[in-house]
């Protein structure tokens, strides 16, 4: 038995008991390896500590049934092994940067973690599911014209948790002056940090409020590929826009002849609209 199988049982393990104390030997146990040996391999396939993905987990699922169930946060995580709200609160702010009574009023998408399976084409595998070898988000090709954007500059490390503490602080109707406009996130690759430099902000036209804290991108026009991402639901959207990056990557360009320009790549989309699908654009030339 390989490594993989060894973790997707204890994967299973986990899942069977989101509820209930896990200790690391028994979840050691149930992949068949010591205990330390077992963190080693986890964190070798998955990147991913078991507490971690234990703790991302039992979030995800508490966000899930705060969506639809009237009773105390407190309470729901309480099922899942927080003894006391304190450090429910505490894990929930490490994990998306924004309190739950943030995400709660604001009802912003979160980057939310579904129980991984080993045997997708996000480890790896040469099996496929039906919905993967069918995910084909809709393309255009499409030339623009230069256009300016007037952003923030992300402090975070991936641009999820950046996502949340713009929406919940309403930075987008801050910048419009009240306005429900588009949003733009950008990325760009930064050579001398080695590091992918992103932002968040509105067109130029559309900045009619306080632009304090913000600079102004230059967007230049040109040929650009632009996916729309398919409809999804609240819980599944960031995971959705994920698997439309890794198709664009991974399947779209090798495939089509094209490759990137180097330019900014824009992501927009607008959190009021509840229609959870964004376009993202990518610069290209043959």
């Amino acid at each position: 038995m390989d490594n993989k199988q060894c973790i997707e049982r204890a994967l299973s393990y986990i899942e069977k008991n989101l509820k209930n104390d896990i200790s690391l030997e028994d979840v050691a146990k149930a992949a068949g390896y010591s205990k330390y040996h077992f963190i080693s391999v986890f964190r070798d396939v998955l990147h991913l500590t078991p507490g971690d993905y234990i703790r991302k987990r039992r979030i995800s699922e508490i966000v899930r049934r705060m969506g639809y169930e009237k009773r105390p946060i407190s309470d729901i995580a309480f099922e899942y092994g927080f003894n006391s709200r304190e450090n429910f609160v505490r894990a929930f702010k490490r994990e998306h940067r924004i309190l739950p009574t943030e995400f709660k009023y604001a009802q912003n998408s979160l980057k939310l973690y579904d129980r991984i399976h080993l045997d997708s084409e996000s480890f790896d595998s040469e099996e496929k599911t039906e919905d993967e070898s069918d995910f084909r988000p809709k393309v255009k090709l499409e030339k623009l014209e230069d256009f300016k954007l007037v952003v923030y500059k992300s402090d975070e490390e991936i641009p999820p948790k950046f996502w949340n503490k713009y929406n919940v602080k309403n930075w987008s109707k801050k910048l419009s002056g009240g306005m429900c406009v588009e949003d733009f996130g950008v990325s760009a690759w930064n050579p001398a940090t080695q590091q992918l430099d992103y932002y968040i902000g509105i067109r130029e036209e559309d900045a009619s409020g306080s632009r304090a804290g913000t600079i102004t991108l230059d967007i230049k026009g040109g040929l650009y590929a632009i996916f729309d991402t398919p409809f999804t639901d609240h819980f599944h959207f960031v995971s959705t826009i994920h698997k439309t990056w890794d198709y664009i990557d991974k399947v779209w360009l090798p495939q089509n002849g094209y490759h990137r320009t180097g330019g900014y790549e824009l992501e927009s989309y607008v959190e009021e609209s509840r229609k959870y699908s964004e376009k993202i654009y990518i610069p290209v030339e043959k």
